[in-house]
């Protein structure tokens, strides 16, 4: 199971064009095919859409706004998001593994992700959306009604939405049948559409955005997953990030790791949740997990690089 962060489809500070993103993703899936290729393993990849589902809120907002069009919930948001970004890592999938010689079948699965109504992040938003808001756009951001928070190591302000904890992958069955039958399933995109489930089973849409390593770590637990890697733009965690203590974490017990997460080393709109995301998979499968960056991702498996957590 391979979690793809927003860096793997859109380069920080650069070209943000679809054309952009459509080079960038087949950077990465030359990376995924050349890792596919390393093992006897399948792929299942899973991916972030922070960026991408801020912009589409602010599209819909300002369609609203100056053409009265009707605003998009935000899971509808998700949804589109989802739809269309699944669509891109499809296809460039398919494409580098067409021109590895290695054609492979890759199916992107509108995934739904339920959510509890009584979960503590609706009235706690902590996911960031959308681009950075530098700090002489704050006023004007608040104006609009947005809820900000300051990421002080990036220099600027982001959009916050509630982010509530996965508690089921609905299409988790589909997916591992598509496994089972050697197809490239790409699923849980942003976290997965969120969803409250009624006690009759019926599924209704919920504003917010699931973090989709916490859910991609649920669905890594459904399937089976030999593995789980959290590929971001970073090589390794650091304890003490920017500060004066300032070093790589190359190996953590579950002990371990919640005991820095209670610390607070690690940030709840950012690298916390990929942690807590690792210590799941590895409590509940005494498997390993890692954390690192797409180019050392062959290396990570092989334990040569990123963040490790063990059982023990």
């Amino acid at each position: 199971m391979v979690a793809l962060g927003g860096n793997a489809i859109q380069a920080p500070g650069e070209d943000d064009s679809v054309a952009g993103d459509f080079a960038r993703t087949m950077e990465t899936s030359e990376h995924l095919v050349a890792l596919a290729a390393a093992g006897p393993w399948r792929l299942v990849v899973t991916h972030g859409n922070g960026p991408q589902v801020g912009n589409h809120l602010l599209r819909s907002e300002m369609g609203h706004r100056h053409a009265g069009l009707p605003l998009l919930p935000l899971d509808v948001c998700v949804a589109d998001t989802q739809g269309g970004m699944g669509y891109m890592l499809q296809q460039c999938l398919s494409d580098a593994f067409h021109a590895s010689g290695k054609p492979a079948v890759v199916v992107s699965v509108v995934t739904q992700t339920v959510v509890d109504p009584a979960d503590p992040g609706f009235a706690s938003p902590s996911k960031p959306v959308g681009a950075m808001i530098p700090a002489d756009k704050v006023e004007e951001a608040k104006a609009r009604g947005w809820i900000l928070m300051e990421d002080r190591h990036r220099h600027g302000w982001r959009r916050v939405v509630a982010s509530p904890d996965p508690k089921e992958i609905v299409e988790a069955g589909a997916i591992k049948a598509l496994v089972d039958d050697g197809v490239i399933a790409i699923g849980v995109g942003g976290g997965g559409i969120p969803v409250f489930q009624g006690i009759d089973g019926i599924l209704t849409g919920c504003p917010a955005v699931v973090d989709k390593d916490l859910a991609t770590a649920m669905l890594a637990i459904d399937i089976d997953a030999d593995a789980l890697l959290i590929l971001t733009d970073v090589e390794t965690v650091m304890y003490d990030f920017d500060g004066p203590e300032e070093r790589p974490l190359r190996e953590m017990t579950v002990h371990q790791a919640r005991g820095l997460l209670a610390e607070g080393q690690f940030p709840p709109g950012s690298m916390g949740p990929k942690v807590e995301a690792l210590c799941r998979y590895v409590e509940s499968t005494g498997r390993t997990g890692a954390i690192t960056s797409i180019d050392r991702s062959e290396d990570a498996l092989r334990g040569e690089a990123g963040t490790l957590v063990v059982p023990k």
